[in-house]
Formats: structure tokens, C-alpha cells, sequence
């Protein structure tokens, strides 16, 4: 069984110019050994070439392979917003998602749902892994699911929430806790890519 889950938000192609997100991210990383996986990646597979991407980077520096599984898909709000610009979305939409998330009856999936599932696929994983594991996902899903980890409440979604690239590495004894955190100083015009 598992000890301990690393949990990464997914990083983007490279930009023009310097190293891309996720290279940033696992230089310090191999250093500190903060991404040290027993087992394969496993990833999000729904509209997900940017985490399975970013699995595989980290996947093949450990000569491993990449496992998706639903369980750490994007967040199902994405499928009502699909192929619509953000400031296209509804106003009160808008509104919902940024003030609170956790409660939008417009949701197929709430953000407890959503870290309920979340929680399941890590803790199947883990079950199933010898050594440790990393978890690429998107931003809400990781957020979720570490808060269902953690047992925290929905209602702190908006509380300490990892942002793209970062590294959130959690250790369970009888239950789970954060044990680190990193995020890639990494800043220019192009990244982090704009949310609106």
C-alpha cells in the first residue's frame, strides 16, 4: 500500500524561449525527491492531453508507465462549458464558479462529488501500489480531491488552492496529510496561460 500521493495540477506545452512548466517543476523536484514514484502515473483521460503529457514526462524519468482512469478526470462542470470562452459563459455562472463553487446547482457534479471521486481513485491506487504515487489532474479535481483527503469541507475550495504546475505531496499514516508543497517560480507573459 501506498504511503504517500503527490498530487500535480498539469502544465502546458512548452513556451518559446525557456523550459516548459513541467520541467521547471521536476528539476527541484528530482533534487528534493518530492516526485519519486513506486508506481505509474496514473491521469485523467477526458479532454486530457495536457495531463496525460505531463504524467508521461514524469512517468518516463522513472521508466514507468502512464495509467489514465476516469477518477481523475476534469471536473464534469467542464462538459456543460465545453467549447465556450469564458466571457461567453453566463454572467451568473461566472459569478457562481468565482464567489462559490461549491454550491452551483447548475453543476452535474458537485464539488464534494467531485472530491469524493477523486478520493476514491487515489485511495484504489494506492491500495494496489508498493511505493508511492503521483496524480496529474487538473486544478479543481486536485483541489477536490485533496480537501476529501484531508477531510476539509467543499466550502474551502477556494482556500489554498494549487495552482498550474504545482506539486501538493501528501503522506497517510492512519489518514492522510499534506506533508509539501511546491510551485514553480516560473513567470512570464505566457505562463501561467490566462484563466479569463
Amino acid at each position: 500500500m501506498a504511503k504517500s500521493a503527490t498530487l500535480m495540477v498539469w502544465s502546458t506545452p512548452p513556451y518559446r524561449g525557456f523550459l516548459s512548466p513541467t520541467e521547471a517543476s521536476l528539476r527541484p523536484a528530482r533534487q528534493r525527491d518530492a516526485l519519486r514514484p513506486d508506481q505509474s502515473s496514473p491521469s485523467g483521460p477526458r479532454r486530457s492531453s495536457g495531463t496525460v503529457q505531463t504524467a508521461a514526462e514524469i512517468a518516463a524519468c522513472h521508466r514507468l508507465d502512464v495509467l489514465t482512469d476516469h477518477a481523475f478526470a476534469e471536473w464534469m462542470l467542464s462538459d456543460r462549458w465545453a467549447g465556450i470562452r469564458w466571457v461567453d459563459l453566463p454572467l451568473e455562472e461566472r459569478e457562481a464558479y468565482l464567489s462559490t463553487p461549491w454550491d452551483l446547482p447548475f453543476a452535474p457534479e458537485s464539488v464534494a462529488e467531485m472530491g469524493d471521486r477523486m478520493k476514491r481513485g487515489i485511495e484504489a491506487v494506492s491500495e494496489r501500489a508498493e511505493g508511492d504515487i503521483v496524480v496529474v489532474s487538473h486544478m479543481d479535481p486536485i483541489q477536490a480531491g485533496r480537501l476529501a483527503l484531508l477531510d476539509l469541507p467543499p466550502e474551502r475550495f477556494l482556500v489554498d488552492r494549487p495552482s498550474h504546475a504545482e506539486i501538493v505531496s501528501l503522506a497517510r499514516e492512519t489518514v492522510w496529510h499534506e506533508r509539501e508543497r511546491w510551485t514553480p517560480s516560473l513567470r512570464s507573459e505566457s505562463f501561467p496561460p490566462p484563466t479569463v
